[in-house]
């Protein structure tokens, strides 16, 4: 018997795991009762900062998923709890990598290199998932498919950007000078120019995004 699956409750979960994400980060945050302590915690703020606003942005990424689809199945429920498991884990690399570039303690290369790989291992998982659910949609679903394919490419890059990132993390190329966080800038060029050759081939992609 097949069993009709309820989008509200997918996204009540992964609401529920997101606010449970950013209620750790508060709790490691920790607090100050003195004007010594507050200062010496503001590197600290700075680190929880980015973390919560990258936390809110990877939301707002899986708010527009189910906005664009509603087509749902065991496989894009399999990817969406794959999702949430690293999301709950990759805000905490992310905040100690902040910590470091703040110089809130010193690291060797060593584990620096295996800070990138941490991070970019999360960055890679998060994003490999999202082009996953796409491709599902995509596949299953009549309903914006075009635009479904155009974010399923689009996320697939940031994959292959956190593959490179992690290459060059392993074999310690650049990472005295940050050289696997800095691949990263090259997102915005490679995506500028999937989206120029995606609307020539679907020039009617742009009244449907």
């Amino acid at each position: 018997m097949k069993i009709n699956h309820n989008i509200n409750r997918v996204e009540a979960l992964s609401d529920a795991v997101f606010a449970f994400a950013a209620t750790l980060m508060v709790v490691s945050l920790g607090s100050g009762d003195t004007l010594l302590e507050l200062k010496s915690n503001f590197k600290n703020l700075i680190s929880f900062g980015v973390s919560f606003f990258v936390l809110i942005a990877l939301w707002k990424l899986h708010y527009n998923y189910f906005r664009r689809n509603n087509y749902l199945d065991n496989r894009i429920i399999t990817y969406n709890s794959v999702l949430l498991f690293v999301v709950l884990y990759f805000v905490f690399p992310l905040k100690s990598l902040t910590g470091t570039w703040l110089k809130q303690s010193a690291v060797s290369l060593n584990d620096l290199a295996s800070l990138f790989i941490l991070y970019s291992l999360g960055f890679l998982l998060i994003f490999l998932c999202f082009s996953l659910m796409y491709k599902r949609a995509y596949k299953k679903s009549e309903k914006n498919s075009i635009t479904l394919l155009f974010y399923h490419r689009h996320f697939l890059i940031f994959v292959v950007v956190a593959l490179v990132s992690i290459l060059l993390a392993i074999f310690k190329i650049g990472i005295i000078f940050g050289v696997p966080g800095f691949v990263y800038a090259f997102l915005g060029p490679l995506c500028y120019f999937h989206a120029l050759k995606f609307n020539k081939k679907h020039p009617d992609f742009i009244q449907k995004k």
